[in-house]
């Protein structure tokens, strides 16, 4: 009797025990290729958050089970994305979520795959059609490249305004051809350019990496935009660009530049080039530091070594944090559960914090509910979110001609 008295005792810990365990989840990013630097940021921010979730306990609802993290590399194409996703879901079944995959195009072909796995995917990937396709397991806490064109240009257009007395009336664009960059541009030419009163006049798309940023940059120095959007997603670019800009006396402020992304605000690009030929540049991005994450640049400082959080550091550290709260939520490792608690997700702490809007809730398409843009410009060497004023650290400075 005594044996069994203590047996029934020892039952609910255990059923502790066995829960106990770890919970895979997934990051498929470049971890080669012209990408990578944005691959091994992730994977650095994943590390970190993982890190804290665990010493804090792990997911309690699963008796403390420690979060474990399985990356996969899509390399450099769209080919070697959808391969790295078919890998993905047939050597890791025990898989729950995963998050990825830095490029829009690569996004779109590996969440083709990961859909029929019924693999739930939280991506910060801008592309409109990522969450247009009708898929149940795929979630986007980005504002899309639609959102951000929507947004920007009249949000520049007032900086512009505010600093020096007068509109901008003139515009022009240097892309690369990859679906973040497409997705971004298309709303501004097909209605924003008119709606805003402005005239294109530099208009040129190149295919990364690029090998000679000179015929480009000669088309802006013989047109002189108001505003240049300079549009690269791999940092060599970037550094070939403004490089080329600044032997053409068009850097500095001498022409206004704007980004989309991350790729013009990455600390490898400051490390690989002149710092004041960086000054008074900016990028739309859909996510960055802002006042609401208190000391957390400090603390990405001090765990990796990286001098400040870049946004695809910042929303990995976030997914890592909602995958905790959709599985606490699930109360099992399973992928159908984790997709219901994400649908069923409305958080305005925690996680959120790591997001602009301060929200993170899903709609029926999978878009995050409130997902809005962020504005940041390198200001003495260091990239700080300067719009909209509530998530501000600093003051915007319009770069004088």
């Amino acid at each position: 009797m005594k044996r069994l008295l203590s047996m029934v005792l020892l039952l609910p810990l255990l059923c502790a025990q066995a829960l106990a365990k770890e919970v895979e989840v997934g990051l498929i990013a470049p971890m080669s290729g012209p990408w990578a630097r944005q691959g091994e940021v992730m994977k650095l921010a994943a590390d970190m958050a993982i890190g804290r979730i665990n010493a804090q306990g792990g997911i309690k609802s699963l008796g403390g089970a420690k979060l474990k993290l399985v990356v996969f590399d899509t390399g450099d194409s769209v080919e070697k994305a959808k391969n790295a996703a078919q890998r993905m879901v047939a050597e890791s079944p025990k898989l729950v979520v995963a998050t990825g995959a830095y490029l829009s195009s690569f996004t779109l072909a590996v969440t083709e795959v990961t859909e029929r796995a019924e693999l739930p995917v939280v991506t910060f990937s801008y592309s409109d059609l990522i969450t247009a396709r009708g898929f149940r397991y795929v979630f986007q806490t980005s504002a899309t490249g639609d959102q951000q064109a929507e947004g920007s240009l009249p949000a520049l257009m007032a900086m512009a305004e505010k600093a020096t007395g007068k509109r901008p009336k003139t515009v022009g664009i240097v892309m690369d051809n990859t679906a973040a960059s497409v997705a971004f541009v298309k709303p501004i030419k097909d209605h924003q350019l008119k709606k805003l009163g402005l005239k294109l006049v530099v208009d040129e798309v190149f295919t990364p990496p690029l090998a000679n940023a000179t015929p480009l940059i000669q088309r802006v120095r013989s047109a002189r935009p108001d505003v240049l959007l300079l549009l690269p997603t791999a940092i060599s670019d970037a550094k070939l660009l403004l490089e080329k800009m600044n032997e053409f006396g068009l850097g500095r402020g001498r022409v206004p530049t704007v980004s989309n992304g991350a790729a013009i605000l990455d600390p490898d690009l400051r490390g690989n080039m002149n710092v004041e030929q960086l000054e008074g540049v900016m990028s739309v991005v859909a996510d960055w530091t802002t006042r609401a994450q208190g000391n957390f640049v400090d603390d990405v400082r001090e765990a990796t070594g990286q001098p400040w959080p870049t946004q695809h550091f910042v929303t990995t550290y976030g997914d890592m944090w909602i995958f905790k709260a959709a599985l606490e939520k699930a109360g099992k490792a399973d992928r159908k559960a984790v997709a219901r608690a994400l649908r069923e997700m409305d958080l305005k702490d925690g996680a959120a914090n790591f997001f602009p809007g301060g929200r993170v809730k899903f709609d029926a398409s999978g878009r995050r509910v409130g997902a809005s843009l962020l504005i940041v410009q390198w200001q003495n060497g260091v990239p700080v979110t300067v719009y909209p004023a509530q998530d501000a650290v600093a003051k915007p400075l319009w770069p004088s001609r």
